[in-house]
């Protein structure tokens, strides 16, 4: 036994109902973003990426990782 709906759903967005499209001021914006963003990129980007993955891996753990610090450096200066 098949029912079929009369009304079809009606989905509700936060665009006005007559233009769901960019407007030509917001892609300049857009782009004006983007380029500062690609300007942010120096030369030392990559590794500004790399301390930041380093801070999210040790911040957790930083218990855990002062106690390995001090375990390396405590075995280090016996070795010397």
């Amino acid at each position: 036994m098949n029912s079929h709906h009369a009304f079809s759903p009606r989905w509700s967005t936060a665009s006005i109902p007559d233009a769901p499209d960019t407007s030509p001021m917001e892609l300049s914006s857009l782009s004006g973003h983007f380029d500062v963003c690609q300007g942010s990129r120096g030369r030392w980007f990559s590794v500004q990426c790399l301390a930041e993955a380093a801070h999210g891996f040790v911040a957790p753990r930083f218990v855990t990782s002062l106690v390995t610090v001090m375990v390396v450096v405590g075995i280090a200066s016996l070795a010397l």
